[in-house]
């Protein structure tokens, strides 16, 4: 199928119509590589995950670095269910109507990870558009239960943008607040119609801000997907962005289309361009920067945390 309205922005800023396929994916380069998810440590985690009735980013969102995390006995637990209140054409989790809260959830999500001897924990959830505190309160719950069951670990929580919620959320995930906050930009503001429909850039920013200022001493921490459309300039612009808000660290990786179905790649990232970027982000204040091709948000977590 062929697309003649589709158009890419240039350094120069200038803008060119060009025909894309979305029936012809582009071919992916040497430099996209990730380890087929077989073997016995991944047998245990997911059969322990299954039994306890948990969900992962991992397996919903068809993460690339999946048999890598499972095989280190690592997951980015997904609470709240596995339907999202949205539908954004990036992301490869189910969207619909949601189930009601399970309040059992939090305690079998410690149990799980004091059975794993996890140090470092990340959660996450879909949107949850449903709840009057956007979900905020089951964050709160889970953490709860973590730090009972396991006073030691540290615990990262990826949110949703609690669109509407704002005040509510951060008045709740302050007086309970994580080791590390992380919400995602995900892309350029130019694109966020298109990537992030329901969503807006400012309200994220926004949100990454009155955290910080609220809980200065928990990390701020933010993500983007490339290869989407954006130039070097927007997103070096919104790594700006971020660090005028006193997020503090970063993670840039390349989009990968989860099916035909969902966003085409617009083209693939090299090396050499994260490089530059990963640059570009410590010049300006990041404490922490992970930018290549295979990065996701919650990818080697625990160590970048220590770094």
């Amino acid at each position: 199928t062929i697309n003649p309205t589709k158009s890419v922005t240039c350094e120069s800023n200038c803008v060119t119509p060009i025909l894309i396929c979305f029936d012809m994916p582009i071919s992916k380069p040497h430099w996209i590589r990730a380890q087929a998810p077989t073997g016995l440590g991944i047998t245990r985690v997911r059969s322990l995950l299954h039994r306890s009735g948990l969900h992962t980013v991992c397996e919903e969102a068809t993460c690339p670095n999946l048999g890598e995390c499972f095989s280190n006995g690592t997951a980015t637990f997904l609470i709240m269910g596995d339907r999202c209140t949205r539908r954004c054409p990036f992301c490869n989790i189910a969207h619909g109507l949601p189930n009601l809260l399970d309040p059992e959830e939090p305690s079998r999500l410690a149990e799980a990870v004091a059975a794993l001897s996890l140090r470092y924990v990340v959660i996450t959830s879909v949107n949850r558009d449903d709840l009057r505190d956007g979900g905020a309160g089951h964050f709160a719950d889970c953490m709860h239960a973590l730090r009972k069951q396991v006073p030691t670990v540290q615990i990262e929580i990826l949110v949703p943008d609690f669109r509407g919620r704002l005040e509510t959320a951060l008045e709740i995930l302050s007086q309970t607040p994580p080791d590390f906050f992380n919400h995602n930009l995900e892309t350029v503001p130019r694109l966020y119609r298109e990537v992030r429909p329901g969503a807006d850039y400012q309200h994220s920013l926004s949100l990454l801000r009155a955290y910080t200022f609220k809980n200065p001493k928990v990390p701020t921490k933010s993500g983007l997907m490339l290869g989407l459309g954006e130039t070097q300039n927007e997103v070096r612009r919104v790594l700006q962005d971020l660090q005028n808000q006193g997020c503090t660290r970063v993670t840039l990786g390349q989009y990968l289309q989860p099916s035909r179905a969902h966003l085409p790649v617009s083209r693939f990232v090299t090396p050499e361009e994260f490089l530059e970027l990963k640059h570009f982000a410590e010049q300006i204040g990041f404490t922490q920067v992970a930018s290549a091709p295979m990065v996701r948000s919650s990818y080697h977590a625990e160590a970048f945390s220590h770094s």
